[in-house]
C-alpha cells in the first residue's frame, strides 16, 4: 500500500435541509460539494473532487455519510464512500471520519484502500478537509 495525504477545499453547489419537528434543532441535510485537491501523490494533485453527503443533526451535531468521486484530467475517475460526525461548538462546525475507495476507471479500476479525514466549514458553503490514508492500484496488486 502507498501512503497518501492531501487537502481538499470545496464549495457547496447544492444544499437543502428539512427540519424534523421531533426534537429542538433536528434537521436532515443534503449537499453536493466540489473543488480542487492538493495531494502528496502526483496521481491526485490538482484533481477535482465532488462529494454528495447527508447529515442527521441535532443542535448542529450528528453523523454524516456520503459518496465522492475524483475526476482526473485524462477523464479517469476514482470514487468511494465516507462516514463520520459533524460537531458544532462556539459557532464553529467541524467534521471527522473515515473514507474508503470503492472503484474507479482506467488505471484506478479495482483500487483499494482508505483512511481518515478531518475538516471544518470556513463559511456556510465552503469546507476545507485534510485527509490521509493509503491505496493500492489493482495493476500493482496483480503484478506482486
Amino acid at each position: 500500500m502507498i501512503k497518501i495525504s492531501g487537502t481538499f477545499t470545496g464549495r457547496a453547489t447544492v444544499q437543502t435541509s428539512a427540519v424534523i419537528p421531533d426534537t429542538d434543532g433536528h434537521e436532515l441535510s443534503l449537499a453536493e460539494v466540489e473543488g480542487p485537491q492538493k495531494c502528496s501523490d502526483p496521481l491526485w494533485s490538482d484533481v477535482r473532487i465532488t462529494y454528495w453527503g447527508s447529515a442527521d443533526l441535532v443542535a448542529g451535531n450528528g453523523p454524516q455519510r456520503g459518496y465522492w468521486m475524483n475526476r482526473h484530467a485524462n477523464g479517469e475517475t476514482d470514487s468511494g464512500t465516507f462516514e463520520g460526525k459533524i460537531t458544532t461548538a462556539s459557532g464553529h462546525v467541524s467534521m471527522e471520519g473515515t473514507w474508503k475507495y470503492t472503484g474507479g476507471t482506467g488505471k484506478f479500476k479495482g483500487i483499494s484502500g482508505g483512511g481518515n479525514y478531518k475538516g471544518r466549514f470556513t463559511s456556510p458553503t465552503e469546507v476545507i478537509n485534510d485527509w490521509h490514508g493509503e491505496y493500492q492500484l489493482a495493476a500493482v496488486k496483480a503484478a506482486a
